[in-house]
C-alpha cells in the first residue's frame, strides 16, 4: 500500500500531538511534581504589590539597611544602630521556594538585640528568600534578600 504525502502529513501530525499530550498528562497527573502557588491568595496579594514596592523603596532610602550573615551554621540578621528595634512592628519571613512546608515567620517582637540569630536546625541547606517587613512611626519598610544556606 502506498501512502501519499497528505496521509503521511496527517499521521506525522497525529504522532507529534500524541507525543506532546503524553507529556502534558504525565506532568499534570504525577504526584512527584508540586503545583503549589507561591502565595495562596495570589490575586489578593497582587492588589497590594505597589505597597510592597513603596516599602522596598523606603527601606533602600535608609542610611543603613539590615544585613544578613551566615556564622557558624546560623543565619544572623544584623539591624543597624539607626533602627530602634523596640519601635519596630512586623515580621521576618523565611520562604523556601522548593518546599512550602519549610516556610516560617518570626515576629519582630521576639527580636531583642541588634543581632538576631536563627538556628541552623530550622534552615535546610539550599536557597531561601528572606524578607523583613516592618512598620515604624506609620511608615512601611520591606527588606528582601535571597540567600543560599
Amino acid at each position: 500500500m502506498k501512502i501519499n504525502w497528505g496521509t503521511g502529513l496527517v499521521i506525522g501530525m497525529l504522532a507529534f500531538i500524541s507525543f506532546i499530550m503524553y507529556f502534558v498528562v504525565t506532568m499534570l497527573s504525577s504526584t512527584e511534581y508540586d503545583h503549589d502557588l507561591v502565595v495562596e491568595d495570589y490575586y489578593k496579594a497582587e492588589l497590594h504589590y505597589q505597597e510592597d514596592i513603596d516599602a522596598e523603596k523606603n527601606a533602600l532610602s535608609l542610611e543603613e539597611n539590615i544585613r544578613l550573615e551566615i556564622k557558624n551554621g546560623k543565619l544572623v540578621l544584623v539591624f543597624p544602630e539607626s533602627m530602634k528595634i523596640e519601635e519596630m512592628e512586623g515580621a521576618i519571613y523565611l520562604y523556601r521556594p522548593s518546599n512550602k512546608n519549610l516556610d516560617f515567620q518570626i515576629p519582630l517582637s521576639e527580636v531583642k538585640t541588634r543581632e538576631f540569630l536563627i538556628p541552623g536546625e530550622k534552615l535546610v541547606d539550599g536557597r531561601w528568600n528572606v524578607s523583613v517587613n516592618w512598620n515604624t512611626k506609620g511608615k512601611e519598610y520591606l527588606f528582601k534578600k535571597e540567600i543560599v544556606f
